[in-house]
This record gives structure tokens, sequence and C-alpha cells, in this order.
């Protein structure tokens, strides 16, 4: 099954939205920060019941914007953005600049998501499929490296 697998080329976020993705699919999708492997994640947990009660937004697409918003409440991925990347490199001049709410995390994990994160993705037809590829991509079994942020270990 692994070698069946082709992910799209990448994408930046900075170009989001994509019209490439359908709007109801599930797949799974490679987030990347350069040329690190920073997270694998998957989208359309129980798609066939979203095709099947007519929704017209679900699954891969509504995941990915959540990711290119920036916004942590709700997104784990925004989290670890937040977490690793973002307030590691805050200068002690942003600092003041939080508490008279001129700056918000938010805002700033966004940014950094447009300015240096691409991703790529795989549409399935299933969700049970799609749990297969990410747990391979997350293993390092499919593109090579073990994401960063949420590796699976053997």
């Amino acid at each position: 099954m692994g070698s069946m697998v082709t992910f799209s080329q990448r994408y930046r976020f900075s170009d989001w939205p994509n019209k490439a993705i359908p709007k109801v699919s599930a797949g799974v999708y490679a987030i990347w920060n350069e040329d690190e492997l920073f997270y694998c994640g998957m989208s359309g947990r129980d798609i066939e019941g979203a095709i099947a009660s007519g929704k017209n937004r679900y699954g891969l697409i509504t995941r990915l914007h959540s990711h290119a918003s920036g916004r942590l409440s709700g997104d784990q991925f925004c989290v670890y953005v937040a977490n690793r990347l973002v307030i590691p490199s805050l200068e002690s001049a942003q600092l003041s600049m939080f508490k008279s709410g001129e700056l918000t995390l938010d805002s700033l994990t966004r940014h950094y998501i447009y300015k240096h994160l691409s991703y790529q993705y795989v549409l399935v037809e299933s969700s049970g499929e799609a749990y297969e590829i990410e747990k391979q991509a997350r293993a390092g079994e499919l593109l090579g490296l073990r994401p960063l942020l949420n590796p699976l270990t053997n």
C-alpha cells in the first residue's frame, strides 16, 4: 500500500485557499517547514456520513483552512507552531504589545505559517484508508522522514 501513495506537489500556506482540494474529501497531509517534515495529519473522519448528509465543506479542506488560520483555539497544529516556533522567537519588545492587545499569539502564528510552511496532500476514499496512510506517514514510511511534531515510533 505504501508504494501506491503519491502526495501532491507542495503548496505554500501563503497561497491559501487551494482550489484544487475538493470541498468534501478525506485525505492525509504533510506540513513542511522548509525541508523539514514538521507534521502529518489526516482529515475526513466519517467522510461517508458527511457525504450522505450532504455537507458542502468537510474534511481535508476544512482542516487545512483551520491550520492556515493560525487560531490556537481548537487546532492542535497551531498550538504546536505557537509553542515550538513562535514563542521561542519572541523578542522582549513584543511582550508588552501582548499586554496592550496590539499583538496576539494567533496573529503571530498565522504569520509564521504563511511565511514559512507548506503542505502536500493525498486524497483517499475512506476514513479507514486515511488513518492507515497517516500512520505510515508519521512512522516515516512514506516521505522518508518522521515528522518533528508528531512522529510515530514503533
